[in-house]
């Protein structure tokens, strides 16, 4: 399902429902410009276009985007890698984040993605609220052996075949304050089931996970 766009003078927005999971950081933001209860929902002509870029910044799961038409600045990459391991939920990722094939196909680029770690999304590697309720994490950082970061640059994550997402490049990930790893290399779960969360510990292979073929869009 492609995302649809909506457009308004100076600024055109763009959602994807697949990666909504009514966040709703959009209607608090600009209730004006998002109201659920309107058809269409998004009206970009209720704001001016730095404020609908603004608040389209704040979603974190890259459900919505927004491009300026008039030459006004939009949207930019974060200068640092974060991913943030929320409790009983998924992993909110913040940078030049890069979706990765096993063999090193791009899938996706973007600034902001939310990646399932309960295992049971419809939509993997995207989350789709199907840990409500069912997902209980309280999101410390397990053991691990950070490799330090040299510079910076773009985040790769790979979705290994029926695995762990494989975080290549710097990142800074954290848990809703309780720690903090800054790596270069790490492997997390996202079968749900580790005991080392969110860090992988092989369990997604006795556990018999599977993760089918992303359907992702085409890399911007």
């Amino acid at each position: 399902m492609p995302a649809k766009t909506y457009s308004a003078d100076g600024v055109d927005v763009h959602y994807d429902a697949r990666r909504c999971i009514h966040y709703a950081a959009c209607v608090r933001g600009l209730p004006g410009v998002f109201d659920p209860d309107r058809r269409p929902w998004i009206d970009p002509a209720q704001a001016r276009p730095e404020a609908v870029v603004e608040v389209v910044a704040r979603c974190p799961t890259g459900a919505l985007h927004a491009t300026r038409t008039d030459g006004g600045r939009g949207e930019t990459v974060p200068p640092a890698n974060t991913v943030t391991v929320s409790p009983d939920g998924p992993l909110y990722v913040r940078g030049d984040v890069r979706v990765e094939t096993p063999e090193g196909e791009v899938v996706l680029r973007d600034t902001r993605v939310a990646f399932c770690r309960c295992g049971r999304s419809k939509h993997k590697p995207f989350c789709d609220n199907s840990h409500e309720g069912v997902f209980e994490d309280d999101a410390r950082l397990g053991t691990h052996n950070a490799t330090v970061p040299e510079g910076s640059g773009p985040l790769q994550v790979v979705l290994a075949e029926d695995g762990p997402l494989l975080l290549r490049g710097p990142a800074t990930l954290t848990c809703d304050g309780v720690g903090v790893v800054t790596t270069a290399k790490c492997a997390l779960c996202r079968c749900g089931q580790s005991s080392n969360k969110p860090f992988c510990d092989g369990t997604h292979r006795t556990a018999g996970f599977q993760a089918q073929s992303p359907d992702l869009p085409s890399p911007a």
